[in-house]
């Protein structure tokens, strides 16, 4: 065995030196050793076996003493410069690609991130002072900016679903302007708020807004559209400005109005025994104007920024879903899976080649116009439809609804995946989940379906 000699150990390697000791002497047993050291048999016996040949040496690092893989002044010294006079803006992620695209650097992200941090070019997340949001003045007058918010509770607690509230409250004043309880936050259900809001008020200035895709495009790739949402569109008719917060604290009075209705306001629901969107609705306004009483600011100016309608703005037609659609060569147009037969005249045949605007309207409607003027149209339903009545036993009459349900489910998600729900109409088939869609078909054979119905639906 060699001798130790003059050796520097740190304490993990005197400790492991200790331990191969009574390993080598025999008064410790391999197993219990690599327990101890957290190592395997195998890595305890090489140990072993460095000990007796070169004694307390071979249990040293072999790393220790070594030069490791640096980089050379004169390549940091060059990349340092070349992020300096190009990329001083840049992140190192980007610093690192441009480099390695550009200039053939290849240096990797974390070394471009030191020197950058070294140079001070780049400050590490952990290291930035944390973001302030500074209260900002409220707006002068009613009318000037009002902030919109949907806000998803369960309203009426166990008595009824969970639904939406859409908020309106002025950014002057923090006074509630319109309640609106609706199945979801979707474009429809702002239209029919916003045109109530416009009917009881007047047009504001500006609505200011999240930037929920109600409101804001916010696929960056899009191809089509002109960068307008269609509730966007229809402000814009309008001559209302859309304003999108940068962050939930910017909108700070409709949010902290939505934690004072989702306490006060499903108590006073429940006081008045109120399970239902549409009763809710008719007696929002006594509640509008007890919290006005309670919590409403003095505006800094009297003056009602509010604006009446001008000629020819219908709310009517502005608040429609609109898209354009091609017309064909024989006078038809498809739109939400239904072809449209347009009245063949001289008129319609002078639009084939080019686009008419579809205009559907929140309780379902459709029309087809172009330059402003309606076209007569007959519609044919593309999806397959049942045309004359099953006849079914009546102890099998259960049965075959819940089938029915299955595919009317299935004809709806089809037909809805084309355009969007217009979730605040109320109205609707019963939908079932794929659990109990599946648990429907497993109770009904394909000859029972066959016998209750009569005919196989295509």
């Amino acid at each position: 065995m060699a001798g130790t000699g003059m050796i520097t150990m740190s304490m993990r390697e005197v400790d492991r030196l200790k331990t191969i000791e009574a390993v080598v002497t025999g008064n410790l047993r391999a197993v219990t050793a690599a327990r101890q050291l957290g190592l395997s048999r195998r890595q305890v016996d090489r140990l072993a076996d460095r000990y007796r040949k070169d004694g307390a040496s071979g249990l040293v690092s072999r790393k220790r003493g070594q030069v490791h893989h640096r980089l050379s002044a004169d390549l940091t010294g060059m990349a340092l410069s070349i992020i300096r006079d190009r990329y001083a803006d840049f992140g190192p992620t980007l610093a690192c690609e441009k480099l390695r695209e550009v200039h053939g650097l290849f240096l990797g992200r974390e070394t471009v991130r030191k020197l950058m941090t070294e140079a001070g070019l780049w400050i590490p997340r952990r290291l930035r002072s944390p973001t302030i949001y500074q209260p900002r003045n409220r707006r002068h007058c009613v009318g000037e900016l009002v902030q919109i918010d949907g806000s998803d509770h369960r309203w009426f607690e166990e008595r009824g679903p969970a639904c939406t509230l859409l908020v309106y409250i002025d950014d002057a004043t923090s006074r509630l302007m319109h309640l609106h309880f609706t199945p979801a936050e979707s474009t429809f259900s702002y239209f029919e708020a916003t045109r109530r809001y416009i009917e009881l008020h007047g047009k504001p200035q500006a609505f200011y807004s999240d930037q929920y895709s109600v409101f804001r495009c916010n696929n960056k790739h899009a191809t089509s559209g002109d960068g307008y949402t269609q509730f966007g569109r229809a402000l814009y008719e309008l001559n209302i400005e859309s304003i999108c917060a940068n962050s939930s604290q910017a909108k700070g009075r409709v949010e902290r109005a939505n934690l004072t209705l989702q306490d006060r306001l499903v108590k006073e629901l429940r006081l008045q025994g109120i399970s239902t969107m549409e009763a809710a609705n008719a007696w929002a306004p006594s509640f509008i104007a007890d919290y006005n009483r309670r919590f409403a600011k003095p505006p800094r100016n009297d003056w009602d920024a509010h604006r009446p309608l001008r000629d020819g703005e219908d709310l009517e037609r502005i608040f429609t879903w609109r898209e354009l659609r091609k017309v064909s060569h024989v006078l038809t147009l498809q739109y939400d899976k239904v072809i449209y037969l347009l009245q063949d005249s001289k008129a319609t045949r002078k639009l084939i080649g080019k686009y008419i605007e579809v205009y559907e309207y929140p309780d379902g409607r459709i029309e087809l116009r172009a330059d402003d003027t309606a076209l007569p149209y007959v519609a044919y339903d593309r999806l397959p439809e049942v045309d004359q009545g099953a006849v079914v036993e009546n102890k099998r009459l259960g049965h075959v609804l819940e089938v029915a349900q299955v595919m009317q489910a299935q004809r709806d998600s089809r037909r809805s995946g084309s355009r969007p729900s217009r979730a605040n109409s109320g109205q609707g088939p019963i939908r079932l989940t794929a659990v109990e869609g599946k648990k429907a078909q497993r109770r009904i054979d394909e000859a029972d379906l066959a016998q209750a119905i009569g005919k196989t639906i295509h």
